[in-house]
């Protein structure tokens, strides 16, 4: 354990973007991706909605279709990371969360399955949650990341003592508590204005404003600032540090090292290479 003192570092955006439909969430996300300069990819599970923007500049797509997993959203993030983006859009996390194959669909299951309860079924659903979590925060890129939002209520106890709803305002279709994992957190409204409701640059508190272009070169000063991050391991690395593993002792040690986002994949990729043995195998006999 060592003391040290606190010191300025550059950073990554971190920026997560809420709004009902219609109101420019994906739009936004682009300008500012553009203000922050270099390559743009958008992982997109809006049907193609990243498309109708390709006016505005250069970007990359990569569509995701349900079943919406988190080992997609996954190796989406590594396949950018991979080919140098700078920014990544994920466009939108809701999928993720309440999409078919999303996280609640999968608890449910679970749930109905008879393995576990709807509370006992949050221990296979968590860590799954917090692989997304730490593969956005982890990640190389500045990660821009859209959530559908909702009108949210609360029971108000009238002077009759019957409780009745009142609407309090919009809140993302997303596992309470994401957005406190943002640098930023942003509500965009109907009429595209957006505010900060959580601001750690202090360069959009308080203030209501159109997302364009120059929101993301003021960001980018702010997060220019300071003395260059130490590198992060990417996931040709642990895959490198796995295979340089000979013992069984090592192999458990180096397995120790890797993120569980990266893990999630890893699995994902010896199921994938199984169930291509598997076919073929089949396709011979017959």
């Amino acid at each position: 354990m060592q003391i040290r003192k606190a010191q300025r570092q550059k950073a990554k955006l971190r920026l997560g973007i809420s709004a009902p439909s219609g109101a420019g969430k994906s739009y936004s996300s682009l300008l500012l991706a553009f203000g922050l300069g270099g390559k743009v990819g958008v992982i997109d599970t809006e049907n193609g909605s990243a498309d109708l923007y390709a006016h505005l500049g250069d970007y990359d797509i990569i569509g995701l279709q349900s079943p919406y997993t988190i080992s997609k959203y996954l190796a989406a993030i590594k396949e950018f990371e991979k080919e140098g983006y700078t920014t990544i859009i994920i466009d939108s996390l809701t999928h993720a969360w309440s999409g078919e194959g999303g996280l609640l669909d999968k608890q449910g299951k679970i749930a109905d399955s008879g393995k576990g309860n709807s509370y006992t079924a949050w221990r296979s659903i968590t860590p799954e949650h917090n692989s997304l979590v730490e593969a956005m925060l982890q990640s190389p890129c500045h990660i821009i990341a859209t959530m559908r939002a909702k009108t949210e209520y609360v029971l108000e106890t009238g002077s009759n003592g019957k409780q009745t709803p009142k609407k309090v305002g919009l809140a993302p279709i997303q596992r309470d508590g994401m957005e406190f994992e943002f640098t930023i957190f942003m509500d965009i409204d109907s009429m595209h204005i957006a505010t900060a409701t959580k601001d750690r640059t202090s360069i959009l508190d308080g203030t209501y404003f159109k997302i364009t272009e120059q929101t993301g070169k003021d960001l980018l000063v702010w997060l220019e600032q300071g003395a260059d991050a130490p590198p992060q391991l990417t996931i040709d690395d642990y895959r490198k540090i796995m295979n340089e593993a000979k013992s069984k002792e090592d192999k458990a040690s180096a397995w120790a090292t890797v993120p569980e986002h990266i893990k999630i994949i890893f699995a994902q990729e010896k199921a994938d290479k199984k169930a291509a043995i598997e076919a073929k195998k089949q396709g011979a006999a017959a």
